[in-house]
């Protein structure tokens, strides 16, 4: 069965696609930079032997980790709003359930990272008089960094894909706009394979970059 491939409507509506694209990128902006800096802070609590700092930490990490990140985005939609009587628009929605979620994840990223590091390595900042702070930050903070820097890349990358997931509260992002050129133009295959080509476009050469960011990292340690 033959199939006639109309690309042409896709170009006609490109001014569309770039509106969403642009979406795309700023709510990556915004969830990757709250999620990677929030997840550090709660991968720290995670790591605390004071309980009021391992309990609170470890209940946010599994319950956004163990519930898919689109229920959560409807939830701050629809349910958030009838609790608090706080509007909550699309972006808000979108921005709260992709962050939160990258959070527990990235959280989990850094626990793993510093509980890797040895233990000598907080027995000296002892050793020297630095407090547990003191070590955690001019110790052990960059070194687990470094050495998860793989981890979050993709998790970032991961990100950025899952900023399509916004499109259930009608922010408008690339899958949205595909979709209303797809509704259109009755044109969904090409309108999606389009926006595969701009992913991968947008992805491909970050993808490379943090290649070669990790492999000056690891030529520093040598």
């Amino acid at each position: 069965m033959g199939y006639d491939w109309d690309f042409a409507t896709i170009l006609q509506n490109w001014p569309v696609l770039w509106v969403g694209l642009k979406g795309t990128i700023v709510i990556f902006l915004v969830t990757v930079t709250l999620g990677l800096s929030g997840g550090l802070v709660v991968g720290m609590g995670r790591y605390s032997h004071l309980k009021l700092f391992r309990w609170p930490a470890s209940t946010f990490v599994e319950v956004f980790r163990n519930t898919p990140v689109l229920v959560q985005i409807i939830w701050f939609y629809f349910a958030f709003p009838l609790l608090t009587g706080i509007e909550v628009d699309p972006f808000l929605a979108a921005v709260l359930g992709i962050s939160l979620n990258t959070m527990a994840f990235s959280a989990e990223i850094y626990r793993a990272g510093i509980q890797s590091i040895e233990r000598s390595q907080w027995e000296a900042g002892k050793a020297i008089g630095m407090t547990y702070a003191q070590t955690m930050r001019r110790i052990i903070l960059p070194v687990a960094i470094k050495r998860v820097l793989p981890a979050l890349t993709n998790r970032g990358i991961e990100v950025f894909k899952m900023s399509t997931l916004a499109s259930v509260v009608a922010y408008v992002e690339t899958l949205n706009q595909a979709k209303l050129i797809a509704d259109l133009n009755f044109n969904p295959i090409e309108s999606y394979t389009a926006v595969a080509l701009i992913f991968f476009a947008v992805l491909y050469p970050v993808v490379q970059a943090t290649y070669v960011l990790e492999r000056m990292l690891r030529k520093s340690d040598m």
